[in-house]
Order: C-alpha cells, then sequence, then structure tokens
C-alpha cells in the first residue's frame, strides 16, 4: 500500500511538473531547434567509435592503407560538427530556459503579491523567498544542463545499443547481460536519495529562513545581546543540512564505486568474450576497439543516468513546493484598473459584523459589530489590547471576509466594489510604518507613483515632513534606509502621513499612529493627522485618549462589542464607565 501511495505522489508530482510547460511553450520552436542540434551532436558522438574502429582495421590491412587519410579527414569532420551541434544546443537551451525561468519568476511574483493576507499570516518570508530564488535557480540548472544530459545519455544508450547489435549481436546479448543489474540499482538508488535531497533542501530553506528573520530584526537581536543565541540557532540548522547531506553523500560514493566496479567488469569480461569471437573469424579487432568504446559510453551513460534521475527528482521536488504557491487562490485585483476617484463619496455604516479568524474559528474576535459614520467625521475606537480593533480595520481594507453583518459605503456593500478601487479610495497610517529601503521621494510617492515632485513637496509640507527633508543634503534623494533606520520614529511617521496625503483617500485610517512617539514628535504628527483627517471619514484606533478628545465619536471596544458610545464629554460623565475608567487611568482624573 505504502509503495503504491508513493508511486501515485511521483506520478502526481510529474504531473504538476508538467504544468511548466506552459511557461515553455511561447519558446518551443527554439527548444525544438535545440532538441534537433542535441540528436545531432549525439549521433556525430555515436559515429566517432565507429570510425575509429574502421581506421584501427584500415592500419592492419595492406589493401585499405590509402583509407587512412581519408577516415581521418571524417574523424576531423565529426569532431568539428560534434563541437558545432554542442554550441548551437547550449545557446538555444539557455535562452530558452532564462526566458522560461524569466516569466515563472514573473508569474510567481506576481501571484504571489495577490494572495491574500491570511496566506502570509500563515507562511514565513523566508520560505517564500527560499522559492522564489533557491527553486526557481533548481529549475534553471534542469533545463539548461539536467535535461539535456539526460536525452543526450538516452540517445547514446539506445543508439549504441543499435550499433552493438548489428556489429555482434552475440557480444551485445553477453554485454546485456551485464548492464541491468547497474540499471535496477540506479533506478532504487535515484528514488532512495530523493528523500536525503528534499531533507536538505529543507533545512536549507529553514537555514535561510534564521538569516533573513535576525537581519530583519538585528535591532532586536542586538539590543537582547542575543548574539550567541542567533549563532547557536543558525549552528544548529547547518549542522542538520551537514549531516544529512553527509549521510546521502556516503550512499552516493557507495553507488558510484559499485558502478565502477560493475563498469570495468563488465569491460574485462566483453574483452575476453570477443577475442573469443574474433579467434573464430565472427569479430574484426576494429569492431571489437569500436564495441569496447561503445560499451563505455552506453555504461558511463547508465551510471550517470542515476545522479541525473536525482537532480531531476530533486527539480520535481522544487517544482512542486512551487506550484503550491501558484496553486494558492488569489484576491480578485485587475492590476489594469484605473480608480474612479469619485467612486466612494465617504459615508460608512458597519451593520451587526461578526468574525472569527479562519486559523482560530472557536475564539469570535468581533460579536454583532454595528455604528454609522458621516462623510467628514471622525470615529475614535478605543479599548484594550485583544478587543478587536485591528481586526475591525482589516475588515474594512476587506483583508478577510466577514461571517456575519455586512459593511457599507455610499449605501452599497463593500463585497460589490472591486478590491483595487475599494483600498484606493482609503489609506491606513500605521503604528509601525514600513518605509521601503530606497529613497524619501520614493516612499512618499507610493501613496500615488505618477505623482508630480511639486504634488509629492505639497504632501510632505502638509504632513510637517518638508521641514526636516530639506535640511538633508539630499533632499528627497535621501535614501531611507532598510525599513527606514535611517530616520526617527517621528520621521517616518510623518513620510506615512505625507503618503496617505499624495493619496488623497475619502476615508483614512489612523491604527496607534502616535503611540510610539515621544511629545515633540507627537505634537508635530498629530497637528498633521488633524490637517489630513480634515474633510475625510477618518477611523482613529487609539490607546492613548489624548489623540480622540475631538472625535466626532468615540467606540469602546470590549472582547468584540461596543460596549460605550458617544463623544468625549459624553463618556467622560458616565459613571461607572469603561471610557471613563480608562481617562482616569491616564490622565489622574
Amino acid at each position: 500500500m505504502e509503495k503504491k501511495e508513493k508511486k501515485r505522489i511521483s506520478k502526481s508530482a510529474l504531473k504538476k511538473a508538467l504544468k511548466l510547460y506552459k511557461y515553455i511553450k511561447p519558446y518551443r520552436g527554439e527548444f525544438i531547434v535545440g532538441l534537433i542540434f542535441l540528436f545531432l551532436s549525439s549521433a556525430a558522438n555515436l559515429a566517432f567509435p565507429k570510425y575509429l574502429g574502421d581506421l584501427v582495421d584500415a592500419s592492419s590491412a595492406d589493401e585499405m592503407l590509402a583509407k587512412i587519410d581519408d577516415i581521418a579527414l571524417i574523424l576531423i569532420a565529426l569532431l568539428l560538427a560534434q563541437a558545432t551541434f554542442s554550441f548551437f544546443r547550449i545557446v538555444l537551451f539557455v535562452n530558452v530556459t532564462e526566458k522560461t525561468l524569466a516569466a515563472l519568476r514573473q508569474a510567481t511574483y506576481s501571484h504571489l503579491i495577490k494572495l491574500p493576507i491570511n496566506f502570509f499570516n500563515s507562511k514565513r518570508v523566508g520560505e517564500l523567498n527560499s522559492r522564489i530564488s533557491s527553486d526557481i535557480s533548481l529549475l534553471q540548472e534542469t533545463f539548461t544542463t539536467t535535461l539535456a544530459e539526460f536525452l543526450r545519455q538516452i540517445i547514446i544508450i539506445v543508439g549504441g545499443i543499435a550499433l552493438l547489435t548489428v556489429m555482434s549481436w552475440k557480444l551485445t546479448l553477453f554485454m546485456l547481460a551485464i548492464l541491468p543489474v547497474i540499471m535496477i540499482v540506479a533506478i532504487f538508488f535515484g528514488r532512495f536519495i530523493r528523500k536525503y535531497s528534499k531533507d536538505v533542501q529543507k533545512k536549507v530553506a529553514e537555514s535561510n529562513t534564521i538569516v533573513e528573520e535576525t537581519l530583519q530584526g538585528i535591532f532586536n537581536v542586538k539590543a537582547f545581546a542575543n548574539e550567541l543565541f542567533e549563532i547557536k540557532r543558525y549552528t544548529t540548522k547547518t549542522n542538520d543540512v551537514a549531516k544529512i547531506a553527509i549521510k546521502g553523500g556516503k550512499y552516493r560514493g557507495a553507488f558510484s564505486s559499485f558502478i565502477i566496479l560493475g563498469l570495468f567488469g563488465a569491460i574485462v569480461a566483453v574483452i575476453w568474450k570477443g577475442t573469443t569471437l574474433i579467434a573464430t573469424g565472427e569479430l574484426e579487432i576494429g569492431q571489437l576497439f569500436s564495441f569496447i568504446i561503445y560499451s563505455g559510453f552506453i555504461g558511463g551513460s547508465i551510471g550517470g543516468l542515476a545522479d541525473i534521475y536525482a537532480r531531476i527528482q530533486k527539480a520535481v521536488g522544487a517544482t512542486e513546493e512551487l506550484l503550491e504557491i501558484l496553486e494558492e487562490e488569489t484576491e480578485d485585483i485587475d492590476l489594469s484598473e484605473k480608480t474612479d476617484s469619485k467612486l466612494i463619496d465617504g459615508n460608512l455604516k458597519v451593520d451587526n459584523i461578526s468574525f472569527v479568524y479562519p486559523s482560530r474559528p472557536d475564539i469570535p474576535v468581533l460579536k454583532d459589530l454595528s455604528f454609522e459614520l458621516k462623510k467628514g467625521e471622525q470615529a475614535a475606537i478605543v479599548g484594550s489590547s485583544g478587543a478587536g480593533k485591528s481586526t475591525l480595520v482589516s475588515l474594512l481594507l476587506k483583508f478577510y471576509d466577514l461571517n456575519q453583518g455586512q459593511i457599507l459605503m455610499d449605501d452599497t456593500d463593500i463585497k460589490n466594489y472591486s478590491l483595487t478601487n475599494l483600498r484606493n479610495q482609503m489609506a491606513v497610517v500605521p503604528q509601525d510604518v514600513l518605509l521601503f529601503g530606497g529613497t524619501i521621494k520614493e516612499n512618499i510617492a507610493y501613496g500615488r507613483p505618477e505623482a508630480t515632485e511639486e504634488e509629492i513637496i505639497y504632501a510632505a509640507e502638509q504632513a510637517n515632513a518638508w521641514n526636516f527633508i530639506s535640511d538633508f543634503p539630499e533632499s528627497l534623494e535621501t535614501i531611507v534606509g532598510e525599513r527606514g533606520v535611517q530616520l526617527s520614529g517621528g520621521q517616518r511617521q510623518r513620510i506615512a502621513i505625507a503618503r496617505a496625503v499624495l493619496k488623497d483617500p475619502k476615508i483614512l485610517i489612523l491604527d496607534e499612529a502616535t503611540s510610539a512617539l515621544d511629545s515633540e514628535s507627537e505634537g508635530l504628527v498629530q497637528e498633521a493627522l488633524e490637517k489630513l483627517m480634515k474633510g475625510r471619514t477618518s477611523i482613529i484606533i487609539a490607546h492613548r485618549l489624548a489623540t480622540v478628545r475631538k472625535a466626532d465619536k468615540i467606540l469602546v471596544l470590549e472582547k468584540g462589542e461596543i460596549v460605550e458610545q458617544g463623544t468625549h464629554q459624553e463618556l467622560s460623565q458616565k459613571e461607572n464607565g469603561r471610557y471613563r475608567s480608562f481617562s482616569e487611568m491616564q490622565f489622574g482624573n
């Protein structure tokens, strides 16, 4: 049963691997021509031993001495032909491979970036990066070298056996009585080492993840003095890789030794049998010479098939994991869609919504939540950690589907808006601002990539960011560093606000936008936020109540439910109220 299951998995993997054909299809003409050159170079390779045998016979027969020069010229022509065919075969295969893999990389990245948030919550960045880099690099080697080598070996084995049969069927049968054992061992070995290859690949991906995560979080590593801990963690993983690879190497070494022993043993046996046939006049010396060379070709090809088969299996494994990503269902995003800036006016209604995360179906996060905002109004959502505030933001952005209820914008369910149009009408200023590693200009322009420099400067001015930007020697062209490390928290926050200003959203979401700032930075950021919120429907998620006092309505969220709502004045006067309790804790009154 287990063997049948493995066989079924193998067939499934092969079917998945064949799906890559659609990426090769546009270049199949070049690929077919490359295969023709591969066949021609292999044919020239097969013809070479035959003429070497003729050369040996010519040198030992007086009546053929005149033909030695002709045979030598034919051999030179064969060498030149083989070199020429091999050159064009390699060039064509490399051209097809690079174009195919570029298309595959683009398709994988385009698919990956359109996957829903829920997918990324269950995956690690290092693992996904490994799929695009390591796995596709493995396919590159397969397409350019391994596949061509596999086809060449098959041609040599089949063609060589056919030519040997024509020379001497008796000697051919004798030789073939030895080779099947080697072939069977090669097939079983290929299946056996696939496990080790996949284990090594998996461990390498895990070690790469450690490197990526520690370098991205290098501040925390150093702040907690955990260099030794991370070194030990990486050392353990890489040692695991080495152990598995070493164990696999022992099996490969044992197999190679077996092949060498079997191959040279077969050659000795063939020479012994051939000399007996020469003695009886059934074979000539030159034919035996050719026969031995052909036998070496065939034996070497069969021996090499095991390694090639293992590499192909490794590539099939990489293909499986790559196609798993491509089979994930994407969000319905139209990349060519042009957004109508008047699509959403700014009226928002959250009507009796409930939600649980797919990964935690037994834990309700939001329960029967309802509130309404008119265009230009500001609503503050306050509550303790885990109350569901950030989940509400995710639902407004349609990162997840509701379990119950509906969210309406201008009296239309957001399900009826395209994701691209919906999200283009909204902007989020988060607590932890992510800046990309380019320039300040590029980061602000992320809100609207086609914006002019004048519009970018205006957005920076509105965000109280232009003063510090203009102080930099390179101004807008200043490099912010990985994740914006060259800038302070307040500066990063104001860049994020400038990005939102440039986007000019109808609905603005501020997710703890000032909670991590010092007093001076908070003042500048708060001033910029007030300018940004003016005339826009705004939702303010906050722990610090100083930032929400001016809101048109305040919603107090507790365990996924709204337990209080009203203005700051109304809620502050409510005896034993949750908001009043929060206020007294923070302000002492």
